[in-house]
């Protein structure tokens, strides 16, 4: 059965022979191994070029910022599936990642949607894709945060370097035009969370939107492999199941 259209059976990423390895065009041992840190390594694989110096800083900001904020729900997720299964780290640093959903983690991407379509339309427009959104009854992506209540210092930190380093563009723009219509629109400021800071300055820095959640998932990926590597070492995942079992009452018939 045809799924979607499959006249174009190419791939500019990688290829190989009997003596060498060739990617994005670069020779794998000539030019890469040894000679590019991976954060640049990461976005030549993603877009194609190599990325500048600005590029590779916020890259590095961004991978930075967003691999590890404790005992979230993918770690736990992570942690107590290794404990259940420890001949298989792969699966628990799989469990870990499937979790990277609209709520926690791949947020960015959805916050990065919310925000090219606002730079698309003109800042001005933020206030009426806010009120959209409050008509759907949807959290405003980007915003807001159950622990960094008055303010998430990562999302801070990515925004003032930014504008410090002259990067701030249109997303930025959009994201600083939706915390100012928010007031207005319900009633309240929200704070800037670390997945609104994100695609706001990878965006204005050349990042593809397509390729936003792949940012948290590369991050995350090695969050958890630190995780798993100390529950190898100081296992905690049986003490997270039970005290997740302890904490529900059954109130079932």
């Amino acid at each position: 059965m045809r799924i979607g259209k499959q006249d174009a059976p190419f791939s500019a990423i990688t290829t190989s022979d009997a003596h060498s390895i060739r990617v994005r065009g670069h020779d794998l041992c000539a030019e890469i191994i040894g000679q590019m840190d991976f954060t640049s390594y990461f976005w030549l694989m993603v877009t194609g070029q190599r990325p500048t110096e600005v590029q590779t800083f916020f890259a590095n900001a961004v991978l930075a910022a967003i691999a590890e904020h404790g005992l979230v729900p993918s770690v736990v997720a992570a942690r107590m599936t290794y404990a259940a299964g420890p001949e298989a780290f792969q699966g628990a640093v799989a469990a870990g990642l499937l979790g990277c959903g609209s709520v926690v983690l791949g947020s960015a991407e959805v916050a990065g949607r919310f925000l090219a379509a606002i730079a698309a339309d003109g800042p001005g427009s933020a206030e009426a894709h806010v009120r959209a959104l409050k008509e759907q009854k949807k959290a405003i992506p980007g915003f807001g945060h159950p622990q960094h209540s008055d303010g998430d210092p990562r999302a801070n930190l990515l925004l003032r370097l930014a504008h410090e380093k002259g990067v701030a563009g249109p997303h930025v723009a959009a994201l600083e035009a939706v915390g100012a219509a928010l007031p207005a629109v319900i009633g309240r400021s929200l704070p800037v969370n670390v997945n609104g800071a994100i695609p706001a300055v990878m965006l204005d820095v050349g990042f593809p939107l397509a390729a936003l959640k792949g940012i948290s998932l590369v991050a995350r990926t090695a969050g958890l492999v630190a995780h798993l590597t100390e529950e190898s070492e100081r296992p905690i995942g049986f003490i997270l199941s039970g005290k997740a079992a302890e904490a529900i009452r059954y109130d079932g018939i």
